[in-house]
């Protein structure tokens, strides 16, 4: 009994530790994939405040995309955010914590 319990124990840690590593992987491609975003918008954003300065386009049209790119830019941070609860699952996952201070 007591090796079937170790060998499941063993076999849950690997599997978390897989998922861990999965984790990390997508959300490392998302992270990139949503900064392009953000440096796209960012520009778009330029672009706009330049139009409106000449005279082509309105601050509404302006205002618009500041509400994009803002979008934009918290989409990365709830992505980075998913990212470094996954690296911290991995960490438990392959053994490691830490005692709260006190």
């Amino acid at each position: 009994m007591a090796v079937a319990d170790y060998r499941q124990t063993v076999l849950t840690a690997f599997q978390q530790v897989e998922d861990g590593l999965s984790a990390a992987r997508v959300l490392s491609q998302e992270a990139q994939s949503q900064q392009s975003a953000v440096d796209a918008s960012g520009q778009a954003l330029d672009l706009a405040m330049n139009r409106f300065k000449g005279g082509a386009i309105s601050y509404l049209d302006v205002v618009n995309l500041q509400a994009m790119a803002l979008t934009d830019s918290r989409a990365a941070v709830d992505i980075e955010k998913r990212r470094m609860d996954a690296d911290v699952q991995l960490l438990e996952a392959l053994g490691g914590g830490w005692k709260p201070a006190s």
